[in-house]
């Protein structure tokens, strides 16, 4: 028998997969901030604006390689086994498509009679 999205049992580990999803999504982020920052590195001529964007750059590069240490220590990232990974990859998937297969919504969403309403 599939759990009730309202079973608070439903909820069991929620915040660690919750923090997990938020930092890959931050990890993401940062690797598509330090690519931003080397194509306007190239495309800028003023000496001045290169240097505060390189070193920008080299910031989100060192949160980088803090917010993967951090990953890596939690489970959440296993880049050095494709193995792991994938396995973990395919857990969250399938986590994925099973919280898109609940019933969040109810099929008869008539309130009618629930809120003071004029008569017609």
């Amino acid at each position: 028998m599939e759990m009730d999205y309202l079973d608070p049992q439903g909820a069991e580990h929620m915040p660690e997969m919750a923090d997990a999803s938020f930092a890959l999504d931050f990890l993401l982020w940062l690797k598509t901030g330090i690519h931003t920052y080397g194509i306007a590195l190239t495309e800028t001529a003023n000496a001045e604006l290169r240097k505060a964007l390189y070193k920008q750059m080299e910031q989100a590069i060192d949160l980088h390689a803090e917010l993967s240490d951090l990953m890596m220590k939690k489970g959440w990232l296993y880049p050095h086994d494709v193995g792991k990974q994938v396995e973990l990859d395919l857990k969250s998937a399938d986590m994925a498509v099973s919280i898109g297969k609940m019933n969040l919504f109810p099929i008869d969403t008539d309130r009618l009679g629930m809120f003071a309403t004029p008569d017609e």
